[in-house]
């Protein structure tokens, strides 16, 4: 059995009333897809500073450590066409407002309802459903 990388990344559900934050991906996999903010883990920085940061570079939003809440880690082995990827997700039920500007390698950025969600990608569904039940 050949033994394979495997890549960590973070996922952030972004919660305000009955919408969620979600960002347009502007590069491949799932190019103009809808998806929750996140991205890969960097090798010096734990998860939730990974979760911090993947927000405020994708939506502008900047928010504490103490707002998040961790929602779960999801493993699939198929989860994500380029390899082995393991996701920790985190959440928040957000009070205030926040300002809102795509950035980095979000093409748009967007409030949605959680009863009309666009296509999303990746297992970004389950990983809402897993928020949305709590």
């Amino acid at each position: 059995m050949k033994k394979q990388d495997i890549m960590i990344t973070v996922d952030v559900i972004i919660q305000k009333e009955n919408k969620v934050l979600l960002i347009q991906r502007k590069f491949e996999p799932f190019k103009d897809k809808w998806a929750l903010p996140g991205g890969f883990v960097e090798d010096d920085e734990e998860v939730i500073t990974a979760a911090l940061r993947e927000l405020k570079e994708e939506t502008r939003a900047d928010l504490s450590e103490d707002t998040l809440e961790f929602v779960g880690y999801f493993d699939a082995p198929d989860r994500d066409p380029r390899g082995r990827v393991i996701s920790f997700a985190f959440g928040t039920d957000l009070n205030g407002t926040v300002p809102l500007e795509a950035g980095d390698d979000a093409a748009d950025a967007q409030w949605f309802s959680i009863h009309e969600l666009p296509e999303l990608a990746f297992d970004h569904r389950t990983i809402l459903a897993s928020w949305l039940e709590e």
